[in-house]
């Protein structure tokens, strides 16, 4: 996997600025009185994010390599620099996380001391950027970390109930499966140096290349990395901080905790886990794979029984981020391409979810199923707007949701088939809990307060609008988005097919096969033609056999 000379360029340093710009309103924040706070983080937030509206535009969708590339020295002696590129794996992230934080600042408020608020959700923006931009390990652990702090004091200062227990709870998992990562890192980076005996280097496409680490070290370091991304992700059974976070926290941390933070661990997993380390991922995907698998199932069994709508919303993001491991760990073209999409599909529908639910909240004071009911009769545009995103999320085809979970259901039934039987059930039963909370919440008898609940305003309504155009758009129209995605997967495969050692090429040839996905049906006609010959050969083979024995 080499980086061409010739990538997409900017005539200025793009990617520093849409790291650097929400630090500045962060600063700018520190000198501006309360009521203007908003203003000022809302600028920093447009800014950056249209920023990374203009990547999108000038970005090649030919290329796999690496684009907009800025690297800046800053102690050469101990590999330490500023390493930033942009391929079509975090394009969308980045486009997605310029998109969202935008939008949480428009549709949220917060209950007290906005300056700090409006900060830290700036650094929040700051840490995401950075770490979907990063090419140099040690700088991606650097803002993997720095999002933990902002959010921690979101959910401590701004949450609800149980906020304290629930941040650092948060924290603290989080927290520890990183240090191992750090360990991991400094581990690989001296290995590699010992190895190749040229300058120690932290810079993922160098290490990626020529590091010869394998064997029970390349597992173990692995292993270091894994379970920072587990527990980011969440992947069951690490997943028990999430529920807690997402109750307890204020809207907007939920919208940019599912919408963005959860996705650092599935990304890391594509970047880093499978670039660098494609044979301990190998050897150990049936274990990711049940517990993928384990964790559709069970977040999906739970969200069933909720009686907390947020909770509800939270267990489902542990379904579906089992589907995103799902597609990582099928090692073909379709798995991995599903599971970029669908990164960027459940941001969009699961943060239009939570916002939808903070404003039954403001208005009901309350996020009880069970004193909820027949909000459609006084709220019939929440009503139609939640039935949109609740069945985006069900994965409904013509829907963002749907694209990505055919990807990943088309990827992994042709590499990890068994798997993605059990996994079809989560299908199922997300259509039976959402749709039953809808049921609960928005039919029936409408009663008191329920009555009399206020519908969404225009500028509420302006606030989510951009997420229903991308909700329909990413389901109609795909194929922009996976025009880009494509070629970065393209390389990524072939460079884990050079890395890999022989017994993998050979037992497993077909789990790395590419198939293009220029139209999900192309692809399900190119799948179920392969079947069909395959059954055709092996008839005539069986054929020529009895006649061979009959003689």
């Amino acid at each position: 996997m080499s980086f061409s000379l010739f990538a997409a360029q900017a005539s200025f340093p793009l990617l520093p600025l849409l790291i650097a710009i929400p630090v500045l309103a962060a600063i700018v924040l520190l000198a501006t009185p309360a009521k203007y706070t908003k203003y000022v983080a809302l600028f920093g937030a447009l800014a950056s994010g249209a920023l990374s509206f203009y990547m999108l535009v000038q970005f090649d969708p030919a290329m796999g390599t690496m684009q907009f590339e800025e690297s800046y020295e800053l102690l050469p002696a101990l590999g330490l620099s500023w390493s930033f590129g942009v391929d079509g794996i975090s394009l969308f992230l980045v486009v997605l996380t310029g998109i969202l934080f935008p939008i949480t600042l428009v549709a949220t408020k917060p209950s007290h001391d906005p300056k700090s608020y409006h900060m830290f959700i700036m650094l929040l923006m700051t840490g995401a950027m950075g770490a979907f931009l990063s090419k140099d390990l040690l700088l991606f652990f650097l803002f993997f970390e720095i999002v933990l702090v902002p959010m921690y004091f979101l959910i401590g200062g701004w949450g609800h109930g149980d906020r304290v227990y629930a941040a650092m709870k948060f924290f603290l998992y989080t927290m520890a499966a990183s240090a191992l990562m750090l360990v991991g890192i400094v581990s690989l980076a001296v290995l590699a140096q010992e190895d190749t005996g040229e300058k120690i280097t932290f810079d993922v496409v160098e290490l990626a290349e020529n590091h010869n680490v394998s064997g029970t070290a390349a597992t173990l370091i692995f292993l270091s990395f894994a379970l920072a991304f587990m527990v980011k992700v969440p992947v069951f059974p690490v997943h028990t901080w999430l529920p807690n976070a997402h109750t307890e926290a204020p809207t907007a941390g939920s919208v940019i905790l599912a919408g963005v933070m959860l996705k650092l661990g599935t990304y890391g997993f594509l970047r880093f886990g499978l670039y660098l380390f494609p044979n301990a991922m190998r050897d150990l995907a049936p274990i990711f794979l049940t517990l993928g698998v384990a964790g559709i199932v069970y977040g999906a069994a739970v969200a069933t029984m909720q009686r907390d709508l947020k909770r509800l919303v939270a267990y489902s993001s542990v379904a579906h981020m089992g589907f995103i491991v799902l597609g990582i760990f099928a090692f073909n073209s379709q798995g991995l391409q599903g599971s970029v999409l669908q990164m960027v599909n459940h941001g969009i529908s699961t943060g239009a979810l939570f916002i939808l639910v903070g404003w039954i909240y403001e208005r009901r004071h309350t996020r009880q199923i069970s004193q909820l009911g027949g909000l459609q009769k006084s709220a019939p545009v929440m009503a139609a707007i939640f039935t949109l995103v609740m069945l985006s999320s069900v994965g409904l085809p013509g829907l963002n949701g749907f694209p990505g979970e055919f990807l990943i259901l088309l990827g992994g039934f042709s590499s990890a088939r068994w798997w993605t039987v059990i996994a079809v059930t989560g299908v199922i039963l997300a259509a039976l809990y959402l749709l039953w909370a809808y049921q609960r919440v928005f039919h029936g008898p409408a009663e008191g307060e329920n009555a009399e609940m206020e519908d969404v305003k225009p500028t509420e309504f302006l606030a989510i609008a951009p997420l229903l155009v991308l909700i329909v758009f990413m389901g109609v129209y795909p194929k922009p988005v996976l025009d880009r995605i494509e070629p970065s997967v393209d390389v990524l495969i072939d460079h884990v097919e050079n890395k890999s050692d022989g017994d993998f090429k050979e037992s497993e040839p077909k789990q790395l096969e590419r198939v293009g996905t220029s139209g999900l049906i192309d692809a399900a006609e190119k799948a179920h033609k392969k079947h069909k010959e395959e059954k055709e050969s092996h008839g005539s083979g069986d054929s020529e056999s009895s006649e061979g024995e009959h003689s």
